[in-house]
């Protein structure tokens, strides 16, 4: 199977909604002619979680082929993006009691999208599969993991949320995982522990993509040094941008390119825009605003978390 990052590209254009200059009609045009030649891959999108949180998982009350401005997600704009494959995260709270049990429930969640919109999604197990959806003129659909404590430090647990379709797990959320340190988080390990290092092979032997966002620095170094595979930043943006634990500082930056990684840059406004010294930002929010789920993500189809 070729490597899934081999197909991960993230390009965005806004839509036009008012007056372009001569220069900027030509980077659009550009910017369209990449898409239909390329599929856009948005690393993050949260929906499964607005749904959860929203309507009690039923897909009818937020229904995708109507506008949903509320979560700013919906089949309509995403066609209107160029979005030609999705990542659906299938978060649960690092704190929740059955992360399990939970986590299959929203990877359910994906599987009834599949099933309810058929001429929009079709679930992607390999990059071969998004080229022929894509090529389709559908959006391959795709499933991310956030969080290790998703898998409750079980490897079995693991392979099985592979066997559902999972293509990637960030290795910790908000909070350490027994087995590697987050970027919010006391560092505890200062890094990966062993069987952290084991959970990292284990995702290259699978075919599953590391995902990087969300964990320290020093997990990021050790997971970049430990993996056979190329390792994504599903949504994270450079720290000497603006310097919030989040973000990727410059070193590991710097070691990116020898494992063929990406960083697909997260649009959510705290994470690329520093604040002020008094507390408020330096340049005006954008309007409308993005809307941000509880776990502190934004749920837009280009920044998604």
């Amino acid at each position: 199977m070729r490597r899934l990052a081999l197909a991960l590209t993230l390009l965005t254009f806004p839509a036009v909604t008012m007056t372009q200059t001569p220069q900027q009609d030509a980077l659009l045009a550009r910017a369209r002619a990449l898409h239909k030649q390329v599929p856009l891959i948005d690393g993050h999108n949260d929906y499964p979680w607005a749904l959860r949180e929203n309507a009690a998982r039923d897909l009818d009350k937020l229904d995708l082929t109507r506008p949903q401005p509320a979560i700013m997600t919906d089949i309509a704009r995403l066609k209107a993006g160029g979005v030609g494959g999705q990542f659906w995260s299938v978060y649960v709270a690092a704190d929740d009691p059955a992360p399990v049990t939970s986590t299959l429930e929203q990877i359910d969640v994906v599987h009834r999208m599949m099933r309810k919109y058929p001429g929009a999604f079709e679930l992607a197990l390999t990059a071969d599969d998004i080229v022929r959806i894509y090529k389709q003129g559908r959006i391959a659909s795709l499933i991310g993991m956030e969080g290790g404590h998703s898998i409750d430090s079980s490897l079995g647990a693991l392979r099985m949320f592979h066997r559902l379709g999972a293509r990637y797990m960030t290795l910790t959320h908000s909070k350490n995982v027994p087995w590697a340190d987050s970027a919010t988080d006391t560092p505890v390990l200062n890094g990966l522990s062993p069987f952290g290092e084991h959970v990292v092979r284990e995702m290259n032997w699978l075919g599953m993509l590391v995902d990087l966002s969300h964990v320290s620095p020093d997990t990021m170094e050790d997971a970049i040094r430990v993996s056979d595979a190329p390792v994504i930043f599903s949504h994270s943006s450079a720290r000497a941008v603006n310097d919030v634990p989040r973000n990727v500082p410059d070193r590991i930056l710097q070691l990116i390119p020898k494992k063929d990684g990406i960083v697909m840059v997260t649009f959510v406004p705290a994470f690329r825009r520093p604040r002020s010294p008094r507390g408020t930002r330096s340049r005006p929010r954008p309007s409308p605003p993005s809307r941000t789920s509880p776990c502190g993500c934004a749920t837009t189809t280009t920044s998604s978390r």
